[in-house]
């Protein structure tokens, strides 16, 4: 009875252990005083309570705008294309498929699997097109074409005669920004 007993009470222990250092994680950790580099940054858009500018890595630690500016074009993008991936993700997964065939030997695209799957039955031409495609949108139209751009990530590349806008240039300016902020925390 007294070694069961031990044995309760050394894996009370552990159980004990485990959990308080996984409610160490989760403690607020010191805050080290900004560097004025780094300060440039408080004020960027993004930079929200209660992380404020958050830059783990260090990669604008230099204070460089232009690095600054290159890394928000990069974020915005990437955001924007995983957004993107998401929905189309849950439009296959809801049944949801284009009609008719996919290839010229009867392929439907109701055949092709949803998720990674998809990569080992969609013929390797198929597949070149889908990643020359890819590639012809990033060098052509997912950047600032015209040099007119509002902010870093402002893609709309207006022309004086209209274009694509989605009403943009109907919202005010805090309106803007709200978005903008929202965008980027999603």
């Amino acid at each position: 009875l007294g070694l069961v007993a031990g044995k309760s009470i050394t894996m009370k222990s552990a159980v004990f252990a485990t959990l308080l250092a996984s409610a160490a994680a989760f403690a607020p950790a010191s805050q080290k005083a900004s560097s004025s580099a780094l300060a440039a940054f408080e004020n960027e858009l993004g930079a929200q309570p209660p992380l404020g500018f958050y830059d783990p890595l260090g990669l604008v630690a230099d204070g460089d705008q232009e690095n600054f500016d290159r890394l928000r074009y990069t974020e915005v993008k990437h955001g924007r294309v995983a957004m993107l991936a998401v929905v189309g993700y849950l439009v296959q997964e809801a049944g949801y498929r284009l009609g008719g065939n996919i290839d010229l030997s009867g392929t439907k695209f109701s055949d092709i699997p949803n998720g990674f799957g998809a990569l080992t039955a969609i013929s390797p031409v198929g597949l070149a097109q889908i990643f020359a495609f890819i590639g012809i949108l990033e060098t052509t139209i997912m950047k600032d074409v015209t040099g007119t751009n509002e902010f870093v990530g402002d893609f709309r590349n207006m022309n004086p005669e209209g274009g694509l806008d989605f009403g943009w240039d109907t919202f005010d300016e805090e309106t803007k920004l709200e978005k903008r902020a929202i965008e980027l925390n999603n």
